[in-house]
């Protein structure tokens, strides 16, 4: 933190600036527990720094900022609650409850500040809201991004990520949906839902599915950030297997395009370059998560990432092992994601023919007809087994699908690489 007692001025707001981005998202936490409503607890935030601002360089900065913070929040809030509880009976009544139990203990700390953020975790992704605006809300209240900066990660209007927290908001009040963590009963259920939100944050910064960039690194970080809070606050298995994934994934991230931005395959990606401590955690984490004995879907896919993360090279991969993992995950957690990425395991192990054959069954049953990914893999089983009519239809179904500029620059170079039809070889 910046001295202020050095810095006068400058120093009171480089403090300030300072407490803002470390502490602001704890702080909102508690004051949503404290206050019972989102809205009233960010503008008790706000509210509390504007008094820091204006106290903080007369009477200097507190023993404890965040919980000098907490309590201007909240007896910003009461102040505010009483002024309207002049046209509204309910506030009056509100404002009596959290000012009772504001003075049950006028000097004490705020306790349970972590725990705060884990309640309004599972708040912001409470199956009761729609999976985009559990996306947009955990983002807004839990990692502080403006409504501009989700709009532009998901590329839709900010007026359209306005409306969804707004209804969001909403649908919290009507619904009275607790600001707390899930019964042991219900936690596992509820805790999928938050696994998923999060691995939804991570996957659209690894691999964006719109737009002139591949990645967007700053989701990427949130996502992780979100999964380092909740394996310090609840560090059940998938938890821990969640965060491995995300970090083996984010250790390769600069390897992955060119300074151009075009995409790199992880067959060409310089495996020297990549974030060794990173990789190291996540098998630390992994291993933690298979020690429990209780594995699911994210550890899985951590322990298939680990296997890529840890090869020297993309031919000593022990692709075999990658490919019984898949097959342990399709029983598990089956879906045709799965099943495709089972195929190209099993392509890499017995060729690709073996691939094609998977994936022309997932195909026909009519999964995955609308997912790029099926059909640029489809092409490249193709182009490997020299049928350069077959790749070519595949390529150009997947550029009817794709909408990511460097995927799209990836697929055409792919199809002005294919042999001409009089120059390919024999099936």
């Amino acid at each position: 933190m910046p001295d202020p007692a050095q810095e006068g001025a400058e120093g009171i707001q480089g403090t300030l600036d300072f407490v803002y981005r470390s502490e602001s998202r704890r702080v909102l936490a508690t004051l949503v527990r404290l206050l019972g409503d989102i809205d009233l607890a960010e503008e008790g935030l706000h509210d509390a720094f504007a008094a820091a601002l204006e106290r903080w360089p007369r009477d200097g900065v507190p023993a404890n900022p965040r919980a000098w913070l907490v309590s201007a929040g909240r007896f910003g809030a009461i102040d505010k609650i009483r002024r309207r509880a002049r046209f509204d009976a309910l506030s009056a009544e509100l404002a009596d409850r959290i000012e009772a139990e504001a003075s049950e203990e006028p000097d004490a700390p705020p306790e349970g500040l972590e725990d705060d953020r884990l309640r309004l975790v599972f708040t912001c992704c409470h199956p009761a809201l729609q999976p985009d605006a559990q996306v947009a809300l955990t983002l807004r209240e839990v990692c502080g991004l403006t409504t501009e900066e989700i709009a532009a990660a998901f590329l839709v209007s900010p007026t359209t990520v306005a409306q969804r927290i707004v209804r969001a908001k909403a649908k919290i009040r009507q619904a009275r949906i607790p600001y707390q963590v899930p019964s042991l009963r219900e936690l596992p259920d509820r805790l999928d839902n938050v696994l998923h939100v999060v691995y939804l944050v991570f996957n659209e910064g690894y691999l964006a599915a719109q737009g002139d960039l591949l990645t967007r690194s700053d989701l990427s970080a949130e996502a992780i950030r979100l999964g380092n809070l909740l394996s310090d606050l609840l560090p059940e298995p998938e938890v821990l297997g969640l965060l491995a994934l995300m970090l083996f994934q984010e250790s390769r991230r600069g390897t992955r395009t060119t300074p151009e931005g075009d995409l790199v395959l992880l067959a060409d990606q310089d495996r020297k370059l990549w974030d060794r401590e990173m990789i190291r955690r996540g098998r630390e984490l992994v291993d933690r998560a298979f020690a429990s004995r209780r594995i699911g879907s994210y550890t899985l896919q951590a322990a298939i990432a680990a296997l890529h993360a840890e090869a020297p090279t993309h031919e000593a991969t022990n692709w075999a092992e990658i490919a019984g993992l898949y097959e342990i995950l399709r029983r598990a957690d089956p879906s045709p994601v799965v099943e495709l990425n089972r195929a190209v395991a099993l392509s890499m192990r017995d060729g690709p023919l073996v691939g094609l054959d998977l994936v022309d069954a997932i195909l026909e049953r009519g999964d995955l007809l609308d997912y790029q990914l099926a059909h640029s893999t489809r092409a490249d089983f193709c182009r490997r087994l020299g049928r350069r009519e077959e790749a070519e239809a595949s390529y150009l179904r997947a550029l009817d699908l794709v909408r990511s500029g460097p995927q799209r620059r990836f697929l055409e170079r792919r199809l002005l690489e294919l042999d001409p039809p009089d120059h390919r070889p024999a099936t």
